[in-house]
């Protein structure tokens, strides 16, 4: 998902010298491969985009897979980045990398303050692993080496599995699912009460390459809307995108998660960037890219 927004606004800027891989075509947790594709290609700027992604079910079922594929794709990267003489390396993370119970709105320097949220710990962990790799190998090398911490995105090419998608697409899924069926509830994860931050891709992809014009950046910065909706809000808010009537319902054995997650945008907007798609604009033209992407382009009604 990441990487196609990229790819969009880097071809609607006019740049046609893209290097480009897909996960079948190159395997970033074999170091060997790694260091051939940079010794092969020499790029000058590297976006790194990729991850094992996926929401609370996949990431507490999971946490081995997490760890090791995102700790080594981080790793191998940048050292195979530096070693081949990248003139910049933008490292894309996540903001679960703060503490379940960091400060609101979430500043930068909470990082690695207190426990991070068990239910996504691993992929924190890695995402740690990798920002850090970024901070030191320019603190020692003098490298051009800095991350940016999107919140929680969603847009065209998301991962809409019933079980393994963040919260957001799994809801349009369901959504949309329990309309055709003609199912008469859907039933939420948890109490429904924790807030959320959502961002469209498109905005991260604007964002991305906009820190890639700054002279000096931060190691890290933020990247979010700076808006906040709580889970049952945005339940409603889907289902009013998909023409869905029916009742929203509370599965309370399941986990709500951080009760908050909302980061702080002060630093990227004091360099000069804030994102620009609605929540609700965001949602709208998602659903209508999930239905092509589905092959269920059917008629809604709002």
């Amino acid at each position: 998902m990441v990487g196609s927004a990229l790819v969009r606004n880097l071809v609607r800027q006019g740049c046609t010298n893209l290097v480009l891989r897909s996960s079948a075509e190159l395997d970033l947790r074999n170091q060997l491969e790694t260091n051939r594709f940079f010794e092969r290609e020499k790029p000058d700027v590297v976006i790194f985009a990729a991850a094992k992604v996926g929401g609370i079910h996949a990431n507490h079922t999971l946490p081995a897979d997490f760890i090791y594929d995102n700790t080594m794709m981080a790793t191998n990267a940048i050292h195979a980045a530096y070693k081949n003489e990248v003139s910049r390396f933008l490292f894309l993370g996540s903001t679960c990398i703060y503490p379940r119970l960091a400060p609101q709105p979430i500043p930068e320097d909470s990082l690695l303050s207190s426990p991070l949220e068990p239910t996504n710990e691993a992929y924190a962990l890695a995402k740690i692993a990798g920002l850090k790799m970024c901070q030191f190998f320019r603190q020692q090398h003098g490298a051009l080496f800095h991350s940016a911490m999107p919140t929680n995105l969603y847009g065209p090419g998301d991962n809409y599995h019933p079980e393994n998608s963040h919260v957001l697409p799994a809801l349009i899924q369901r959504f949309h699912h329990a309309k055709q069926q003609g199912e008469p509830e859907v039933s939420i994860w948890g109490t429904g009460t924790p807030k959320r931050e959502f961002l469209h891709v498109d905005d991260l992809a604007a964002a991305c390459l906009f820190l890639l014009t700054v002279n000096n950046p931060p190691d890290w910065v933020n990247v979010g809307s700076g808006q906040e909706t709580s889970i049952q809000q945005l339940a409603e808010t889907v289902a009013k995108t998909t023409g869905y009537p029916g009742k929203i319902t509370n599965d309370l054995s399941k986990p709500d998660g951080t009760p908050r997650k909302l980061c702080d945008t002060r630093l990227i907007r004091g360099l000069g960037w804030k994102s620009e798609i609605a929540l609700e604009e965001g949602l709208a033209s998602t659903y209508e890219c999930f239905l092509k992407e589905t092959g269920k382009d059917l008629l809604r009604s709002f």
